[in-house]
C-alpha cells in the first residue's frame, strides 16, 4: 500500500492552481470536470509519478471550519521536501510569498512555515 493521492482545503481553486504552480513550482497533472468543482492534482516536477496534491475546495462547512481553526492556532495543513529551507525560503520571498515563520532549526531538522494565500499555512522542512 502506498499514498497516491493527499489534498489539501483550498478556497479558490483557481487561485490555489496559480499558487501553486507560479509560486511554489509544481506541475498541473489532472484538472478535470467534478460536478460543480474540478479535480485538479498537482505533482512535484522531479516525481511527475509519484504523490499527487489534490486541491480540494473546501465547501462543506466541516472543511471550512478545520481550515479556518488550524489556521488561526498557526498550524500547518501539510508539509513539503525540501534540500534547502534558507534557499527555498529566499527564493520564495523574492516571489512574494509570505512566511509566518523564518527558517528555524529543531535538532537535525530545519523548518519554515508560509501562507498559500488560499487559507493554509504550509510547512517546508530540511532533514540533515
Amino acid at each position: 500500500m502506498k499514498i497516491i493521492v493527499t489534498s489539501v482545503f483550498v478556497q479558490d481553486q483557481d487561485k490555489a492552481l496559480e499558487f501553486y504552480t507560479k509560486m511554489l513550482g509544481f506541475v498541473k497533472k489532472h484538472d478535470v470536470p467534478s460536478g460543480e468543482y474540478r479535480w485538479i492534482t498537482l505533482v512535484s516536477p522531479d516525481s511527475q509519478d509519484g504523490t499527487e496534491l489534490l486541491l480540494e475546495p473546501n465547501e462543506h462547512p466541516a472543511a471550512k471550519e478545520y481550515q479556518k481553526k488550524l489556521f488561526a492556532d498557526g498550524i500547518p495543513v501539510t508539509m513539503f521536501g525540501v534540500a534547502d529551507v534558507r534557499e527555498e525560503y529566499q527564493r520564495l520571498t523574492e516571489r512574494g510569498v509570505e512566511f509566518t515563520m523564518k527558517p528555524t532549526e529543531m535538532g537535525d531538522i530545519t523548518i519554515a512555515v508560509f501562507d498559500d494565500t488560499c487559507g493554509n499555512l504550509i510547512q517546508i522542512i530540511e532533514q540533515k
